[in-house]
């Protein structure tokens, strides 16, 4: 699993009939240690309604069709879930609610 951004939608009205009602969403890989993305965009198929500026986790290759939604499709990368925080050695290194 990896960490990403999501960064855009990709919107495709000609497509394999599989993929017919899927989201597609562009993601770039996250480094939790670094802050940073890693500049290299990829397109996955979204099925937990993730939306542009969240923090996701996603799978890819052979996991990314082992989701109901995603079995027997012509899949290579899913968004299988949304991040609320990433903590690492006692430090919050990303939280998606605002602390007061």
């Amino acid at each position: 699993m990896i960490l990403a951004y999501v960064k855009g939608n990709v919107v495709s009205t000609n497509k394999t009939p599989k993929l017919k009602g899927y989201k597609l969403l562009v993601v770039e890989e996250w480094n939790p240690l670094t802050g940073k993305c890693s500049g290299q965009p990829k397109v996955a198929v979204d099925v937990v309604n993730a939306g542009e500026g969240e923090l996701v986790f996603c799978v890819s290759g052979s996991s990314s069709r082992q989701t109901e939604e995603t079995d027997k499709k012509p899949v290579d990368m899913a968004v299988i879930g949304i991040v609320d925080e990433v903590d690492m050695e006692g430090k919050v290194l990303f939280t998606k609610y605002k602390k007061e």
